[in-house]
Protein backbone atom coordinates (compact mmCIF):
# COMPACT_ATOMS: atom_id res chain seq x y z
CA UNK A 1 0.00 0.00 0.00
CA UNK A 2 1.27 3.74 -0.44
CA UNK A 3 1.37 6.91 0.87
CA UNK A 4 1.10 10.23 -0.74
CA UNK A 5 3.03 13.63 -0.19
CA UNK A 6 1.95 16.65 -2.57
CA UNK A 7 4.63 19.55 -1.89
CA UNK A 8 4.35 22.70 -3.29
CA UNK A 9 2.33 21.30 -5.64
CA UNK A 10 0.91 24.11 -8.72
CA UNK A 11 -0.86 24.03 -11.98
CA UNK A 12 -1.44 26.49 -14.31
CA UNK A 13 -3.59 25.96 -17.22
CA UNK A 14 -2.54 28.49 -20.57
CA UNK A 15 -4.00 31.84 -20.32
CA UNK A 16 -2.62 32.50 -16.95
CA UNK A 17 -5.38 30.36 -14.87
CA UNK A 18 -4.08 29.31 -11.75
CA UNK A 19 -6.11 25.90 -10.83
CA UNK A 20 -4.22 24.93 -7.79
CA UNK A 21 -1.98 26.81 -5.42
CA UNK A 22 0.90 25.51 -2.99
CA UNK A 23 -1.06 22.36 -2.08
CA UNK A 24 1.09 20.60 0.16
CA UNK A 25 -0.69 17.22 2.02
CA UNK A 26 0.93 14.36 3.64
CA UNK A 27 -1.89 11.53 2.69
CA UNK A 28 -1.17 8.83 5.23
CA UNK A 29 -1.20 4.80 4.08
CA UNK A 30 -4.80 3.24 4.09
CA UNK A 31 -6.27 6.50 4.64
CA UNK A 32 -9.65 7.68 3.07
CA UNK A 33 -9.25 11.10 2.60
CA UNK A 34 -11.80 13.25 0.74
CA UNK A 35 -11.42 16.55 -1.30
CA UNK A 36 -13.88 18.72 -0.98
CA UNK A 37 -15.15 22.34 -2.24
CA UNK A 38 -17.28 24.36 -4.53
CA UNK A 39 -17.71 23.49 -8.56
CA UNK A 40 -13.93 24.99 -9.65
CA UNK A 41 -12.40 25.01 -6.42
CA UNK A 42 -9.34 22.95 -7.95
CA UNK A 43 -10.11 19.32 -6.21
CA UNK A 44 -10.78 17.26 -9.50
CA UNK A 45 -7.39 19.09 -10.99
CA UNK A 46 -5.44 17.79 -8.12
CA UNK A 47 -6.83 13.84 -8.48
CA UNK A 48 -5.73 13.90 -12.38
CA UNK A 49 -2.57 15.20 -11.36
CA UNK A 50 -2.21 12.10 -8.73
CA UNK A 51 -3.45 9.81 -11.53
CA UNK A 52 -1.02 11.47 -14.29
CA UNK A 53 -3.68 12.73 -16.30
CA UNK A 54 -2.74 16.33 -15.86
CA UNK A 55 0.73 17.49 -15.86
CA UNK A 56 2.22 19.45 -12.15
CA UNK A 57 3.70 22.37 -13.22
CA UNK A 58 5.31 23.01 -10.01
CA UNK A 59 6.47 20.65 -6.84
CA UNK A 60 6.71 17.20 -5.98
CA UNK A 61 4.53 14.25 -5.94
CA UNK A 62 5.84 11.37 -4.35
CA UNK A 63 3.16 7.95 -4.05
CA UNK A 64 5.06 6.22 -1.34
CA UNK A 65 8.57 6.94 -1.54
CA UNK A 66 8.94 7.17 -5.49
CA UNK A 67 8.74 10.53 -7.20
CA UNK A 68 5.75 10.52 -10.03
CA UNK A 69 6.06 13.85 -11.90
CA UNK A 70 7.32 12.28 -14.80
CA UNK A 71 5.95 8.56 -14.65
CA UNK A 72 3.41 7.34 -17.21
CA UNK A 73 -0.20 6.71 -15.58
CA UNK A 74 0.13 3.29 -16.44
CA UNK A 75 2.80 2.79 -14.44
CA UNK A 76 1.64 4.65 -11.05
CA UNK A 77 0.38 1.72 -9.42
CA UNK A 78 -2.98 3.87 -9.15
CA UNK A 79 -7.05 2.81 -10.22
CA UNK A 80 -9.49 5.74 -11.06
CA UNK A 81 -13.14 5.40 -10.65
CA UNK A 82 -14.86 7.95 -13.01
CA UNK A 83 -18.21 9.94 -12.32
CA UNK A 84 -19.55 8.48 -15.44
CA UNK A 85 -18.22 4.69 -14.97
CA UNK A 86 -16.40 4.47 -18.29
CA UNK A 87 -17.73 1.00 -18.92
CA UNK A 88 -17.40 -0.35 -22.52
CA UNK A 89 -20.57 -0.94 -23.87
CA UNK A 90 -19.77 -3.91 -25.86
CA UNK A 91 -18.16 -6.03 -23.06
CA UNK A 92 -19.83 -8.12 -20.32
CA UNK A 93 -19.15 -7.03 -17.10
CA UNK A 94 -16.52 -9.76 -16.80
CA UNK A 95 -14.67 -8.25 -19.30
CA UNK A 96 -14.85 -4.96 -18.17
CA UNK A 97 -13.96 -5.69 -15.16
CA UNK A 98 -10.25 -7.74 -16.76
CA UNK A 99 -9.65 -6.04 -19.38
CA UNK A 100 -7.17 -3.83 -17.59
CA UNK A 101 -5.38 -7.35 -16.29
CA UNK A 102 -5.81 -8.32 -20.01
CA UNK A 103 -3.58 -5.76 -21.04
CA UNK A 104 -1.26 -6.13 -19.38
CA UNK A 105 -0.63 -9.98 -19.91
CA UNK A 106 -1.88 -11.33 -16.94
CA UNK A 107 -2.67 -15.17 -16.94
CA UNK A 108 -6.44 -16.54 -16.83
CA UNK A 109 -6.31 -18.04 -13.93
CA UNK A 110 -5.24 -14.91 -11.91
CA UNK A 111 -7.84 -12.93 -14.18
CA UNK A 112 -10.75 -14.92 -12.95
CA UNK A 113 -9.54 -15.20 -9.49
CA UNK A 114 -9.11 -11.66 -8.96
CA UNK A 115 -12.58 -10.69 -11.14
CA UNK A 116 -14.65 -12.87 -8.76
CA UNK A 117 -13.46 -12.27 -5.89
CA UNK A 118 -13.78 -8.45 -6.27
CA UNK A 119 -17.89 -9.65 -7.57
CA UNK A 120 -18.24 -11.11 -4.27
CA UNK A 121 -16.82 -8.35 -2.56
CA UNK A 122 -19.34 -6.03 -4.74
CA UNK A 123 -21.95 -8.49 -4.19
CA UNK A 124 -21.91 -8.54 -8.24
CA UNK A 125 -21.35 -12.09 -8.81
CA UNK A 126 -25.12 -12.50 -10.87
CA UNK A 127 -24.18 -9.67 -12.66
CA UNK A 128 -20.56 -11.00 -14.70
CA UNK A 129 -22.60 -12.15 -17.87
CA UNK A 130 -24.40 -8.95 -18.33
CA UNK A 131 -23.05 -5.92 -20.61
CA UNK A 132 -23.72 -2.53 -19.24
CA UNK A 133 -27.17 -1.19 -20.83
CA UNK A 134 -29.15 -4.65 -18.58
CA UNK A 135 -27.35 -2.36 -15.66
CA UNK A 136 -28.83 -0.38 -13.14
CA UNK A 137 -26.74 2.92 -12.31
CA UNK A 138 -25.92 1.40 -8.93
CA UNK A 139 -24.59 -1.93 -10.41
CA UNK A 140 -22.46 0.22 -13.44
CA UNK A 141 -20.96 2.17 -10.56
CA UNK A 142 -19.90 -1.59 -8.66
CA UNK A 143 -18.44 -2.58 -11.64
CA UNK A 144 -16.24 0.69 -12.10
CA UNK A 145 -15.52 0.07 -8.49
CA UNK A 146 -14.50 -4.22 -9.28
CA UNK A 147 -12.10 -2.56 -12.75
CA UNK A 148 -10.20 -0.79 -9.62
CA UNK A 149 -10.34 -3.60 -7.28
CA UNK A 150 -9.40 -6.02 -9.47
CA UNK A 151 -6.13 -4.33 -10.23
CA UNK A 152 -4.86 -4.15 -6.69
CA UNK A 153 -3.47 -0.71 -6.82
CA UNK A 154 -1.56 1.02 -4.26
CA UNK A 155 -4.05 4.32 -4.36
CA UNK A 156 -7.52 4.65 -5.45
CA UNK A 157 -8.71 7.85 -7.23
CA UNK A 158 -12.82 8.37 -7.20
CA UNK A 159 -13.70 11.27 -9.28
CA UNK A 160 -17.48 12.30 -8.00
CA UNK A 161 -18.32 8.37 -8.24
CA UNK A 162 -21.93 8.89 -6.25
CA UNK A 163 -23.37 11.81 -8.41
CA UNK A 164 -25.07 10.31 -10.50
CA UNK A 165 -27.26 7.89 -8.56
CA UNK A 166 -30.50 8.71 -6.66
CA UNK A 167 -30.33 9.89 -3.01
CA UNK A 168 -31.33 6.56 -1.49
CA UNK A 169 -28.76 4.87 -3.21
CA UNK A 170 -26.71 7.46 -2.91
CA UNK A 171 -26.89 6.98 0.88
CA UNK A 172 -26.26 2.74 0.28
CA UNK A 173 -23.27 3.25 -1.68
CA UNK A 174 -21.59 5.96 1.34
CA UNK A 175 -21.57 2.86 3.36
CA UNK A 176 -20.49 0.24 1.10
CA UNK A 177 -17.41 2.35 -0.13
CA UNK A 178 -16.72 2.38 3.67
CA UNK A 179 -16.52 -1.32 4.15
CA UNK A 180 -14.77 -1.92 0.86
CA UNK A 181 -12.29 0.64 2.28
CA UNK A 182 -12.18 -1.24 5.51
CA UNK A 183 -11.85 -4.91 3.79
CA UNK A 184 -8.77 -3.38 0.92
CA UNK A 185 -6.98 -1.49 3.97
CA UNK A 186 -5.85 0.13 0.65
CA UNK A 187 -5.38 4.31 0.10
CA UNK A 188 -8.47 6.38 -1.36
CA UNK A 189 -8.77 9.77 -2.23
CA UNK A 190 -11.65 10.61 -3.61
CA UNK A 191 -13.21 13.88 -4.75
CA UNK A 192 -16.92 15.30 -4.21
CA UNK A 193 -18.92 18.58 -3.88
CA UNK A 194 -21.36 16.77 -1.24
CA UNK A 195 -20.38 17.70 2.22
CA UNK A 196 -22.52 14.75 3.40
CA UNK A 197 -20.67 12.22 1.98
CA UNK A 198 -16.96 13.92 3.04
CA UNK A 199 -18.81 13.55 6.83
CA UNK A 200 -19.60 10.34 6.68
CA UNK A 201 -17.00 8.70 5.04
CA UNK A 202 -13.80 10.33 4.80
CA UNK A 203 -10.60 9.50 8.35
CA UNK A 204 -9.82 13.39 7.09
CA UNK A 205 -11.12 15.85 4.73
CA UNK A 206 -9.17 18.67 2.18
CA UNK A 207 -11.99 21.73 2.06
CA UNK A 208 -10.52 23.49 -0.84
CA UNK A 209 -11.34 27.00 -2.72
CA UNK A 210 -9.79 28.83 -5.58
CA UNK A 211 -7.09 26.18 -5.54
CA UNK A 212 -6.06 26.73 -2.33
CA UNK A 213 -6.22 24.29 0.66
CA UNK A 214 -8.20 26.34 3.56
CA UNK A 215 -8.40 23.30 6.19
CA UNK A 216 -7.24 19.67 6.88
CA UNK A 217 -8.98 18.03 9.29
CA UNK A 218 -11.16 14.90 10.64
CA UNK A 219 -14.99 15.23 9.97
CA UNK A 220 -15.66 16.33 13.62
CA UNK A 221 -12.93 18.42 14.14
CA UNK A 222 -13.95 20.53 10.85
CA UNK A 223 -17.70 20.37 12.30
CA UNK A 224 -16.48 21.49 16.08
CA UNK A 225 -13.38 24.07 14.71
CA UNK A 226 -13.39 25.54 11.25
CA UNK A 227 -10.81 27.85 10.94
CA UNK A 228 -12.55 30.35 8.75
CA UNK A 229 -16.34 31.50 7.41
CA UNK A 230 -15.43 29.75 4.30
CA UNK A 231 -15.23 26.12 6.07
CA UNK A 232 -18.22 27.01 8.66
CA UNK A 233 -20.75 27.36 5.94
CA UNK A 234 -19.58 24.74 3.69
CA UNK A 235 -19.78 22.21 6.36
CA UNK A 236 -22.72 21.39 8.14
CA UNK A 237 -26.22 21.11 7.36
CA UNK A 238 -27.88 23.54 6.96
CA UNK A 239 -25.80 25.94 6.53
CA UNK A 240 -24.16 27.55 9.88
CA UNK A 241 -25.41 31.22 10.92
CA UNK A 242 -23.58 34.27 10.47
CA UNK A 243 -24.64 37.75 11.99
CA UNK A 244 -22.62 40.77 11.72
CA UNK A 245 -22.33 41.71 14.84
CA UNK A 246 -20.11 44.65 17.77
CA UNK A 247 -17.91 43.14 20.67
CA UNK A 248 -19.09 44.90 23.63
CA UNK A 249 -17.89 44.65 27.23
CA UNK A 250 -19.90 45.82 30.26
CA UNK A 251 -18.10 45.61 33.27
CA UNK A 252 -16.19 42.10 33.21
CA UNK A 253 -18.51 40.65 30.62
CA UNK A 254 -18.37 40.84 27.11
CA UNK A 255 -21.51 40.91 24.97
CA UNK A 256 -22.15 40.62 21.10
CA UNK A 257 -24.93 43.24 19.54
CA UNK A 258 -27.00 42.95 16.58
CA UNK A 259 -29.29 45.37 14.98
CA UNK A 260 -30.26 47.70 17.96
CA UNK A 261 -31.90 45.39 20.37
CA UNK A 262 -30.46 42.50 20.57
CA UNK A 263 -27.68 41.13 22.80
CA UNK A 264 -26.29 38.13 23.49
CA UNK A 265 -23.89 37.57 26.42
CA UNK A 266 -20.48 35.24 25.85
CA UNK A 267 -19.99 32.55 28.64
CA UNK A 268 -17.48 33.47 30.83
CA UNK A 269 -14.71 30.95 29.77
CA UNK A 270 -15.19 32.13 26.34
CA UNK A 271 -15.06 35.76 27.49
CA UNK A 272 -12.08 34.88 29.38
CA UNK A 273 -10.25 34.48 25.89
CA UNK A 274 -7.64 36.69 25.21
CA UNK A 275 -7.72 36.44 21.58
CA UNK A 276 -10.53 38.31 22.08
CA UNK A 277 -9.23 41.32 23.94
CA UNK A 278 -7.96 43.34 20.78
CA UNK A 279 -12.15 42.80 19.27
CA UNK A 280 -13.30 45.28 21.87
CA UNK A 281 -15.93 47.43 20.52
CA UNK A 282 -15.04 46.30 17.01
CA UNK A 283 -17.07 44.58 14.78
CA UNK A 284 -17.46 40.81 14.41
CA UNK A 285 -18.96 37.87 12.90
CA UNK A 286 -20.57 35.09 15.00
CA UNK A 287 -21.49 32.22 13.99
CA UNK A 288 -24.32 29.62 15.10
CA UNK A 289 -25.10 26.48 13.90
CA UNK A 290 -28.79 25.76 13.62
CA UNK A 291 -28.82 23.02 16.10
CA UNK A 292 -27.72 25.76 19.14
CA UNK A 293 -30.59 27.66 18.43
CA UNK A 294 -33.98 26.81 20.59
CA UNK A 295 -37.19 27.43 21.20
CA UNK A 296 -37.52 25.40 24.06
CA UNK A 297 -38.32 27.35 27.28
CA UNK A 298 -36.03 24.24 29.28
CA UNK A 299 -33.22 25.73 27.78
CA UNK A 300 -34.07 29.20 29.40
CA UNK A 301 -32.14 28.06 32.75
CA UNK A 302 -28.92 27.37 31.11
CA UNK A 303 -28.62 31.02 29.14
CA UNK A 304 -31.13 33.51 30.64
CA UNK A 305 -28.83 36.38 29.02
CA UNK A 306 -28.60 35.05 25.23
CA UNK A 307 -32.04 34.73 23.90
CA UNK A 308 -33.71 37.31 21.27
CA UNK A 309 -37.46 37.90 19.60
CA UNK A 310 -37.65 36.06 15.97
CA UNK A 311 -40.52 36.18 13.61
CA UNK A 312 -41.09 32.77 12.07
CA UNK A 313 -41.43 32.65 8.01
CA UNK A 314 -41.62 28.94 7.11
CA UNK A 315 -41.42 26.19 8.78
CA UNK A 316 -40.25 22.33 7.01
CA UNK A 317 -40.74 19.11 8.83
CA UNK A 318 -37.95 16.94 8.18
CA UNK A 319 -39.30 13.74 10.22
CA UNK A 320 -37.26 13.80 13.51
CA UNK A 321 -37.20 17.69 13.52
CA UNK A 322 -38.06 21.12 12.25
CA UNK A 323 -35.86 23.60 10.24
CA UNK A 324 -37.44 26.88 11.29
CA UNK A 325 -36.35 29.52 8.97
CA UNK A 326 -36.67 33.20 11.08
CA UNK A 327 -36.13 36.78 10.56
CA UNK A 328 -34.39 38.90 13.64
CA UNK A 329 -33.11 42.31 13.06
CA UNK A 330 -33.38 41.90 9.50
CA UNK A 331 -31.02 39.20 9.82
CA UNK A 332 -32.29 35.42 8.08
CA UNK A 333 -31.67 32.53 10.71
CA UNK A 334 -32.28 28.77 10.56
CA UNK A 335 -32.92 26.95 13.37
CA UNK A 336 -33.33 23.11 13.80
CA UNK A 337 -35.69 21.67 16.74
CA UNK A 338 -37.70 19.22 17.94
CA UNK A 339 -40.51 18.13 16.15
CA UNK A 340 -42.66 18.72 19.38
CA UNK A 341 -42.08 22.33 18.73
CA UNK A 342 -45.67 23.79 18.11
CA UNK A 343 -43.98 27.49 16.48
CA UNK A 344 -45.82 27.88 13.12
CA UNK A 345 -45.03 30.44 10.05
CA UNK A 346 -46.26 34.14 11.39
CA UNK A 347 -45.56 33.31 15.13
CA UNK A 348 -43.15 35.63 17.21
CA UNK A 349 -40.94 33.25 19.31
CA UNK A 350 -38.10 33.24 21.77
CA UNK A 351 -35.24 31.99 20.82
CA UNK A 352 -32.00 30.55 23.02
CA UNK A 353 -28.95 30.93 22.00
CA UNK A 354 -26.59 27.79 22.87
CA UNK A 355 -24.01 30.34 24.12
CA UNK A 356 -21.12 27.86 24.93
CA UNK A 357 -21.12 27.22 20.93
CA UNK A 358 -21.22 30.70 19.36
CA UNK A 359 -17.79 30.55 16.91
CA UNK A 360 -16.33 34.55 16.47
CA UNK A 361 -14.83 35.60 13.47
CA UNK A 362 -12.71 38.23 12.60
CA UNK A 363 -14.89 40.38 9.89
CA UNK A 364 -11.96 41.66 7.96
CA UNK A 365 -10.16 38.10 7.57
CA UNK A 366 -12.84 35.80 8.24
CA UNK A 367 -10.17 34.04 10.51
CA UNK A 368 -11.61 32.45 13.34
CA UNK A 369 -10.90 34.19 16.51
CA UNK A 370 -12.81 32.15 19.20
CA UNK A 371 -14.74 28.59 18.77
Amino acid sequence: MASLSFKHIYKKFPGGVTAVSDFSLEVKDKEFIIFVGPSGCGKTTTLRMIAGLEEITEGELFIGDRLVNDIAPKDRDIAMVFQNYALYPHMTVFDNMAFGLKLRKTPKEEIKRRVEEAARILDITHLLDRRPKALSGGQKQRVALGRAIVREPKVFLLDEPLSNLDAKLRAQMRTELTKIHKRLGTTFVYVTHDQVEAMTMATRIVVMKDGLIQQVDTPQNLYDSPCNVFVAGFIGTPQMNFINCKLVQKGNDLFVNFGEHTSLKLPAEKAADPALRDFISKDVIIGIRPECLHDDPAYLAKFPDSTFEADIEVTELMGAEIYQYMVCEEQNLIARVSNRSTARPGDKVKIIVDANRIHIFDKDTERCIVH
